[in-house]
């Protein structure tokens, strides 16, 4: 049963518009379709009219005041230069000749000519200008939101921690994770590539030739885990499984601790179970790994043998920061800019990231939060929050508009189709040359270099 307050895009029983399907079967209701589903509704905002930028409505709040100063000193000079001198007609000639007068004829041409200027400045330095009207909204920017996949991290998995349940560092896990993840015969992920690395640099690699496979459980998304069974140029035979916590746990029924196999009684799944949500919540994604020593030699295994499994310990991974990053946050802020993150991504994940950059993460708010606030309490809260997370694409637009309500001028820096119609509701929207097409139509600005 679902919670009344879980957000939209977490629903586990509802399916999405342009999600893909892996395996399995269901009975499915249709409850929108075209521009009504949740991924419609976005298209549908990317193709409306465009918000006007700073630089737009400077132009335009210029324009309005010389057409009322106009309108305003036209019939004054009219109606003195007539009842002065008699004369109607050159009066008003003479009032036409004012106002053209106070016509700036140059201004467009001049505005047009200095920012192309800007634009050819800024193509030397790998920047393509797609917009001329953002490079004066870009220099006069002073909040800058930022998604943090790919823009703040490096968009990689690096294997940050291997610990046993107790949460110490434990070299043994990590060995355990390498024969699985090098072993599997099938196409090897991202986890498992940085598993492999990990292990190399740490001396590991020799292991491969102390073992050989003799059988997998291969991965699928119900198990949500995979087995090898390995056996070692002893004959020894060992059966490793590597999965998601929930799903490794239950098939475990011994554990491992302090060198002792034991049952895996109540505290010891409590321990098991506050360590694997302490690192969770530090920003790691966690995956726990079991073993057995007693495997059958005869027959093919299956998911039926992934039973009385000990478990030993858990892997973490990070999306790690940019090296760039914390000094360019740094650079904006010396040039009173300020830097707010926006992302879809966990609470935890996300503190873990900015903290190391330099975001401040005293008050952070969820996508949630934002869909219960109104309109001025939000407004209130942007004042004081720097982090944003588990934000749906038209979330990450409405906080970016609040800037504006602000008075700030907002730029927004993505690269995802998440990131598409904050982009579009930004001020100046950025975005790089490895974007998505969407996110690069939707972009003013597009670096061409990291």
């Amino acid at each position: 049963m679902e919670r009344r307050d879980s957000a939209l895009t977490d629903l586990h029983n509802i399916g999405f518009m342009g999600a893909n399907l892996v395996s399995g079967s269901a009975t499915a209701v249709v409850l929108a379709t075209g521009d009504a589903t949740y991924f419609g509704s976005m298209a549908k905002s990317l193709s409306g009219r465009r918000s006007k930028n700073s630089f737009e409505r400077g132009v335009d709040a210029v324009s309005r005041l010389l057409i009322r100063r106009m309108l305003l000193l036209i019939p004054i000079i009219f109606l003195i230069n007539g009842l002065f001198k008699g004369d109607w007609q050159s009066s008003f000639l003479f009032a036409i000749s004012i106002a053209v007068g106070l016509t700036p004829e140059m201004l467009p041409v001049i505005m047009t000519s200095t920012l192309a200027k800007g634009a050819i400045e800024l193509s030397r330095h790998k920047v393509i200008v797609r917009s001329l009207s953002a490079i004066q909204t870009f220099g006069e920017m002073d909040v800058l939101c930022t998604d943090k996949t790919g823009t703040l991290t490096e968009d990689k998995i690096v294997l940050e921690k291997y610990i046993n349940l107790h949460g110490e560092d434990d070299r043994r896990i990590l060995r355990h994770a390498y024969l699985n993840s090098q072993f599997q015969t099938g196409l090897k992920n991202l986890i498992d590539l940085a598993i492999i690395r990990r292990a190399e640099q740490s001396g590991l690699g020799g292991l491969r030739k102390s073992y050989r496979c003799v059988d997998e459980i291969p991965f699928d998304f119900s198990r949500r885990r995979m087995s090898v069974v390995l056996e070692s140029v002893e004959g020894k035979r060992q059966l490793i499984t590597k999965g998601a916590v929930e799903e490794v746990l239950a098939i475990s029924k011994f554990v491992e601790l302090d060198g002792r196999v034991t049952l895996l009684d109540d505290r010891a799944r409590a321990l098991a179970m506050a360590t694997y949500e302490r690192f969770n919540f530090d920003g790691l994604r966690m995956l726990a790994i079991a073993q057995k020593n007693e495997v059958p030699s005869g027959g093919l295994l299956g998911v039926q043998d992934e039973r009385d499994m000990v478990l030993i310990g858990f892997v973490g991974f990070l999306d790690p920061p940019k090296q760039s990053a914390a000094g360019a946050i740094r650079a904006l802020s010396a040039h009173g800019v300020r830097t707010v993150v926006l992302t879809g991504d966990s609470e935890g994940v996300a503190v873990k990231v900015c903290g190391k950059v330099g975001v401040n993460t005293a008050r952070v708010l969820t996508g949630l939060d934002v869909e219960r606030m109104t309109d001025p309490e939000l407004l209130e809260a942007i004042s004081t929050c720097d982090l944003f997370a588990k934000l749906s694409p038209a979330q990450k637009a409405r906080v970016v508009e609040s800037f504006q309500a602000a008075g700030h001028t907002v730029g927004y820096l993505g690269d995802g189709i998440n990131d598409a119609q904050a982009l579009s509701q930004a001020d100046v929207g950025i975005s790089v040359d490895s974007a998505v097409d969407i996110a690069k139509e939707s972009a003013d600005i597009i670096l061409l270099k990291q």
